[in-house]
């Protein structure tokens, strides 16, 4: 698989994103395409729950990036991978609003919401 899309599915939001070095916490080895990192909202008003919606990095340019080590910082887009939270989702998911990529308790990466893309057009599958 080089996408999610090779699966039917659209992006439905897309971050800016910054790792966090080991020294700071983050992960001690490099990270991959298609990590299954899950989200985090940074305002426990919205949220103090993980949630199951996976990133798949691009270049600067918003292509894929394939079969190299991700960057320490660059975009990403995002997947709802439940539909059943998908409503929560379209409920929270806004320009600025800011989360972490986390492998389980641990925060890997900070991110910030840039564009809303079709998290209220996919479908309820």
């Amino acid at each position: 698989m080089d996408s999610y899309a090779d699966n039917g599915l659209s992006p439905d939001f897309r971050v800016s994103y910054s790792l966090y070095s080991a020294e700071e916490g983050g992960r001690k080895t490099p990270a991959y395409q298609h990590i299954r990192w899950d989200f985090r909202y940074d305002d426990e008003s919205i949220s103090t729950r993980t949630f199951h919606i996976w990133p798949e990095i691009l270049h600067p340019d918003g292509t894929l990036l394939l079969n190299e080590h991700v960057p320490a910082h660059g975009l990403a887009d995002m997947f709802v991978v439940f539909p059943g939270s998908r409503a929560y989702h379209q409920q929270h998911i806004r320009l600025g609003v800011r989360g972490y990529f986390v492998e389980g308790a641990r925060r890997v990466a900070v991110c910030e919401v840039i564009a809303v893309l079709h998290l209220h057009t996919n479908p309820l599958i």
